[in-house]
């Protein structure tokens, strides 16, 4: 599997990645650990998770997500070989929250402790803090790194303009670059990305991880109609059930049926055949669905196949 480096740092990833938001959420320690175990034997080791994970669900507190990851890799001894990355800055309750200095190294000690490790490869901004300087956010993370508990840092849900103005403070004040952009992403939700943030990453390097890559599990045709959105994610899903969405499942299902594949499958390449996308996101909750990614990177679409996706998602 040929990996990919993630902007200018030294970090080399597989060509997708492994959205942690269902440990804790849809799928429990025990399934956790199965998906995870079957992850890393198909040859990935790019795992993304947050704080926050997943304080969304009613009963939880935030943490789930990174504790279940954090029993995992001691109970496999697999930390040195799991490209780890991590989030802060999300409403985790109680004030906590931001990108301030003193909160940052409260966070990353919290993830530190449920992760079970003394490092993370990546850790990310999760939400730009506009109440927070700038230079602070990343006085902060060079600390972090020059501490050895943090490897490279990125950022997520920037705008163009935050995002450049944030690499220009890197340069002038000699700091830690963000080396990565976590945005939406995928086959519908394309204005945000291409209309601004994809010049600023092709311009300064940035690796691109986007999340929501199969738009909640849109993209794998399993929601067509308002019924079928009667599940725990199916609630995401129903923004997405417009004319434009039909049209993007019946172009899925033209490809998918002449790769004699999933729509999933086709979905994922999409994005990967994207020149500036570094690792699209994605979760499983069953082997099945974790083949599905699997079989994403051993596909190549050819350029009449992009054409009509490409057609189909236009705004």
């Amino acid at each position: 599997m040929q990996k990919r480096t993630l902007g200018h740092s030294d970090i080399k990833v597989a060509p997708l990645m492994f959205g942690g938001n269902v440990f804790g959420w849809t799928l429990d320690e025990a399934q956790s650990f199965e998906i995870l175990d079957a992850f890393m034997a198909a040859g990935f080791d790019f795992i993304d998770t947050a704080d926050v994970y997943s304080r969304f669900i009613p009963g939880n507190q935030g943490g789930e997500s990174e504790t279940i990851l954090g029993k995992w890799m001691k109970a496999r001894g697999n930390r040195s070989r799991v490209i780890l990355s991590t989030k802060v800055g999300m409403d985790m309750g109680d004030g906590r929250q931001g990108l301030s200095k003193d909160y940052i190294f409260k966070a990353v000690e919290a993830s530190l402790r449920r992760l079970q490790t003394d490092y993370i490869d990546l850790y990310q901004a999760h939400l730009d803090d506009k109440n927070t300087p700038l230079t602070e956010t990343l006085e902060t993370f060079d600390q972090l790194i020059k501490q050895g508990k943090v490897r490279v840092i990125g950022a997520s849900n920037y705008t163009p303009e935050r995002l450049e103005e944030a690499l220009q403070v890197s340069k002038d004040h000699g700091l830690p670059a963000y080396q990565s952009l976590q945005p939406l992403y995928n086959l519908y939700d394309r204005a945000a990305y291409e209309d601004g943030l994809q010049a600023v990453c092709q311009k300064n390097g940035l690796g691109v991880i986007p999340y929501f890559a199969l738009a909640s599990g849109f993209l794998t045709g399993k929601y067509r109609t308002g019924a079928d959105c009667n599940s725990a994610r199916g609630g995401l899903v129903k923004r997405y059930l417009d004319e434009r969405g039909l049209r993007i499942l019946a172009a899925l299902d033209t490809v998918a049926k002449d790769k004699t594949t999933s729509l999933a499958v086709v979905a994922l390449a999409w994005l990967m055949a994207r020149p500036t996308i570094t690792a699209p996101i994605a979760s499983a909750t069953s082997l099945s669905q974790l083949q599905s990614l699997v079989d994403a990177t051993k596909l190549t679409l050819d350029q009449a196949s992009i054409d009509l996706l490409n057609q189909a998602s236009a705004g």
